[in-house]
C-alpha cells in the first residue's frame, strides 16, 4: 500500500487591496500611505516582465512580502523597504534613486538587504567553510538593523511556500541554510509563527519520509486529543464564568519539525509527548492568570515537572505564559497556556509585536534598535560577536549557535537583572557576559549567597555575584579550562596573547641587543661602547626606525643583520688591544685563496674545523707551527687563551665564489616527520647538506638536528636560519663550535 503522502496547505495568494486592508488598520497618515502606494506602483513598473519560476509576475511575491509585514504591524519604511527590497538587484535602480524618492532611511534598508540577495548560496549542501561564511555573512548583514532582519524573515517565508517550484537541488540548499540561519533567528526574535512555518516547510523538503511519519502520527492521535480537549475546555470555561473571569480561548496545534526534534530528544516515543495540542486560555491580567492556574490544578491534578512559570521569568525573546500540562481522566494529558492578550501577541509576533509602528510616537530606528539591544541582551552580542576579529566562520557559527540560539540557563544579577547563558556555564562566563572589564578583574563568585569554584555550573535562578579586584592580575592559562562559552575563551586567548606579546617584546629586546653587543665585540669594541655608536637619529632613520628598542629587535628577528649595522657605521676592525687592524693596508688581489693576510704575501691558511667560519664572519688568525695560519671566527674559544698567536686576517674580496662547510644545530619539539620537514625546508632554501644527525632526549621530550651544511656566506646563512625558523616544533638555531 502506497503511503500518503503530507503536504502543507497551500498558501493563499494575495492582492495589494488585501495589504491595504491590513496596514490601513494602523497606518492612517495620508502621507505614509501614499509613499507605500507610490512604492508599490515603483516596483510594480520596475518589476514589469518579471516572472517568477511558478509563472506567476514578480510583483506577487513583493505584495505577499508587504502582506507579511503588514501582518506584523511593520511600520511605513519598512512596508516601503520590502516592496523595493529587490529592485537594486533585478532592475536598474540604484540606491542613491530611492534615497532621492524615499528618503535616507528607506535606502539604508534596501541597501543592507540588498548586499544580503548579492551572496550566491553555496554549490556544497554539506558543513563546508564556504556554507559557513555564506551564513556569516548573512548574519552580519542582518545585525545591523531589526527592520532588515525582518524584511529578510518575511522574503523567506514567502520564499519557502513556493519551494517546489525549484530543482530539488536548490530546495535542499534553501532549507538547509533556512534551519541554520533563519529559523533561529525568528525563534529568538520571538517569532513563533514564522519559526514555526519555516521549520516545518523545510524538514518537508530535508527530510520528506520523517515529515510525513510524524504528520501520520500526529493524525492518527489528533481525534482522542481533541475530544479530550473539547471536555477539558468546556469545563474549564465553566468554573471560570462562575468565578467571574474574563477569558478567551484558543488551540494550538504543535509544529511537525517541533513534534519531530522532541521525538528525537526521547528516543522516537510518540507517547511521551504531551503537548501536540494545547488549550490556550487569554486573559486581561497577570493576576487573572495565577487565579486561572489555581483553578484548573484544584480541578484536573497536574503531570510532576511539567509546570513552566514564564511570566515571572521570560524567556529570552521576551515570550511570558504560564505552562501547566494536566492529566485529563481518559488517559490522556494536555497542555494549558495561561497569558493576556499582549503576552499572546508577543507569542505569536516576538519583537515585531513588542515594537510595533504606533503613529505620533515620534519614530526613531536608531533608538528603537538601541532599546530591541537592551531588552534582548542576546541581540546586541550577537551584533558585538559579528565585529570580533580572528576566528573562522566556523567558529564564529558555533559560537552563535551555542551562545545565542541555544541559551537554555538563565542567571540572575544581585540586582534581578536576567542573564542568558548555554548550559554548562560557570560564574567566570557569567562575568565575561556582563562585561569584559568584570572577567578580566574577577577574584571570585558568589551564588545564591554561597563562596563558589569559578568552575561551578550555573543553573537557572542562580543569582551570581562576581567579585572584582583592582589589582586582579586577570587571565591565565587556567581560565580556559574554567570558561566554557567561545566569547568568554576568545576574550581570554587574546588577553594572554598580549601579555606574552609584552613579555617576549622585552625578551627579544635583550637577544637583539646581545647579538649587536657580540658583532661589536668581535671588531674589538667594549660593550658600553655599542649604544653610543648606534643610539643615534641618523642611524635609525637609516633603518627606519623610531627607537633603538624598536632597531634591537630587528636585530633579533634577522630582519637587519648585526654585520649591516656595523658595515652602515663603517667602523674599522681593532685588535684585543684596541688598536686600529686594517687601516690603509693594501689587500692582495688573489683570486684562489678565500682569505688574505694583509702584507703576508702568499701563505698556507686554512680555515678552522672547530668554528667553521664563512665570508661575511670576523675572523682572525691563528700562527700554527709548520701549518701555516688557522682561520677563525674572533669569537672561537680555542683561541681565547693564545692571543699573543693572533694576526689579521680578512675574507679575499676577489676569492672566486665558493662553498663552505657550516655547523649548525637545531633545537626543536619533537613530533612525527620533524626531521622530513626540516630537509625539506632546506631543499627549499637550496641548500646543501653534507651530514646530518637527529637526537631525542625523551625527558624533555625535544630533539637535536646536528647538520653540516655547505653555503657561500652569512647572508645566505641568514637566510636559511630564517626558514628553518618557519618549520613547526623548531624553536631556536645555534651555530656549533666544538
Amino acid at each position: 500500500m502506497e503511503k500518503k503522502s503530507h503536504n502543507l496547505p497551500m498558501p493563499k495568494v494575495h492582492s495589494w487591496q488585501d495589504v491595504k486592508d491590513v496596514y490601513f488598520l494602523y497606518i492612517t497618515n495620508a502621507e505614509d500611505r501614499a509613499n507605500i502606494e507610490e512604492a508599490y506602483n515603483f516596483a510594480l513598473k520596475k518589476h514589469e516582465g518579471q516572472f517568477r519560476k511558478s509563472g506567476h509576475p514578480y510583483i506577487t511575491h513583493l505584495i505577499e512580502v508587504a502582506f507579511i509585514l503588514a501582518e506584523l504591524t511593520a511600520g511605513p519604511s519598512t512596508i516601503i523597504a520590502g516592496l523595493l527590497h529587490d529592485v537594486v538587484e533585478d532592475t536598474d535602480v540604484t540606491v542613491s534613486e530611492i534615497d532621492k524618492m524615499f528618503g535616507k532611511d528607506v535606502a539604508m534598508i534596501v541597501d543592507s538587504v540588498t548586499k544580503i540577495q548579492r551572496l550566491k548560496l553555496s554549490k556544497k549542501v554539506d558543513d563546508s567553510d564556504f556554507v559557513y561564511e555564506d551564513h556569516r555573512k548573512i548574519f552580519l548583514g542582518m545585525a545591523k538593523d531589526i527592520r532588515v532582519i525582518i524584511i529578510k524573515l518575511a522574503d523567506r517565508l514567502h520564499n519557502l511556500r513556493t519551494l517546489y517550484f525549484l530543482s530539488h537541488e536548490r530546495q535542499l540548499r534553501i532549507a538547509k541554510e533556512t534551519m541554520a540561519v533563519y529559523a533561529p533567528i525568528a525563534g529568538r526574535l520571538g517569532m513563533g509563527k514564522i519559526k514555526a512555518e519555516m521549520e516545518d516547510l523545510s524538514l518537508k523538503y530535508i527530510e520528506p519520509e520523517a515529515f510525513n511519519h510524524v504528520s501520520e502520527l500526529v493524525e492518527q492521535r489528533s481525534p482522542n486529543l481533541q475530544k479530550a480537549l473539547a471536555e477539558v475546555s468546556k469545563r474549564i470555561a465553566d468554573i471560570l464564568f462562575k468565578n467571574d473571569i474574563k477569558f478567551e480561548m484558543k488551540f494550538r496545534v504543535k509544529s511537525i519539525y517541533s513534534i519531530y526534534k522532541k521525538m528525537k530528544e526521547k528516543d522516537n516515543d510518540f507517547e511521551r509527548i504531551y503537548d501536540l495540542l494545547a488549550l490556550r486560555i487569554i486573559t486581561p491580567t497577570e493576576l487573572n492568570c495565577y487565579e486561572i492556574l489555581g483553578l484548573i490544578h484544584a480541578t484536573y491534578r497536574p503531570v510532576t515537572g511539567r509546570f513552566k512559570d514564564y511570566i515571572a521569568m521570560p524567556k529570552s525573546n521576551m515570550y511570558q505564559s504560564l505552562h501547566t500540562t494536566i492529566f485529563t481522566g481518559d488517559g490522556n494529558a494536555l497542555e494549558v497556556q495561561i497569558r493576556t492578550p499582549e503576552m499572546d501577541r508577543i507569542a505569536d509576533s516576538g519583537v515585531a509585536a513588542h515594537w510595533a509602528y504606533k503613529e505620533g510616537t515620534n519614530y526613531n530606528p536608531e533608538r528603537e534598535q538601541r532599546e530591541i539591544e537592551n531588552k534582548l541582551h542576546w541581540l546586541r552580542d550577537f551584533v558585538a560577536t559579528g565585529y570580533e576579529t580572528g576566528n573562522t566562520a566556523k567558529e564564529y557559527m558555533d559560537t552563535i549557535t551555542k551562545e545565542i540560539f541555544e541559551t537554555s540557563v538563565y542567571v540572575f544579577t544581585p540586582k534581578g537583572n536576567v542573564i542568558e547563558l548555554p548550559a554548562g556555564a560557570t560564574p567566570l562566563d557569567f562575568a565575561y557576559k556582563i562585561h569584559t572589564k568584570v572577567g578580566d578583574t574577577a577574584v571570585g563568585a558568589l551564588v545564591n549567597d554561597k563562596l563558589v569554584a569559578m568552575n561551578t555550573p550555573l543553573k537557572t535562578g542562580d543569582i551570581c555575584e562576581i567579585r572584582t579586584s583592582k589589582t586582579a592580575t586577570g587571565p591565565t592559562e587556567s581560565w580556559l579550562n574554567i570558561a566554557t562559552t567561545n566569547s568568554a575563551r576568545s576574550h581570554i586567548r587574546k588577553v594572554l596573547a598580549k601579555k606574552h606579546q609584552a613579555l617576549t617584546r622585552d625578551d627579544n629586546i635583550e637577544k637583539g641587543r646581545g647579538s649587536l653587543n657580540d658583532a661589536f665585540k668581535e671588531r674589538g669594541f667594549a660593550e658600553h661602547e655599542v649604544e653610543p655608536h648606534v643610539n643615534k637619529p641618523e642611524v635609525l632613520k637609516h633603518f627606519n626606525v623610531n627607537t633603538y628598542e624598536d632597531l634591537l629587535l630587528l636585530v633579533y628577528s634577522r630582519n637587519i643583520t648585526a654585520s649591516a649595522v656595523l658595515d652602515y657605521l663603517k667602523l674599522d676592525r681593532r685588535d684585543h688591544m684596541g688598536k686600529l687592524l686594517s687601516k690603509g693596508r693594501r689587500v692582495v688581489e688573489d683570486a684562489k685563496n678565500p682569505v688574505i693576510v694583509p702584507g703576508a704575501g702568499t701563505v698556507a691558511v686554512t680555515l678552522g674545523n672547530c668554528c667553521t667560519p664563512v665570508p661575511g664572519d670576523n675572523i682572525v688568525g691563528y700562527i700554527t707551527k709548520g701549518k701555516g695560519i688557522t682561520v677563525h671566527r674572533i669569537n672561537c674559544p680555542n683561541i681565547a687563551r693564545n692571543l699573543d698567536r693572533t694576526i689579521e686576517v680578512l675574507w679575499n674580496p676577489n676569492s672566486e665564489t665558493k662553498l663552505y662547510p657550516l655547523d649548525i644545530s637545531i633545537k626543536c619539539n619533537d613530533r612525527d616527520n620533524l626531521l622530513v620537514d626540516i630537509m625539506n625546508a632546506l631543499s627549499q632554501a637550496k641548500v646543501s647538506i653534507s651530514k646530518i644527525k637527529a637526537t631525542y632526549h625523551p625527558s624533555t621530550q625535544t630533539s637535536v638536528i646536528d647538520a653540516t651544511i655547505l653555503i657561500p656566506n652569512v647572508d645566505k646563512l641568514n637566510s636559511v636560519q630564517n626558514i628553518i625558523l618557519q618549520v613547526d616544533s623548531v624553536y631556536k638555531i645555534d651555530r656549533v663550535i666544538h
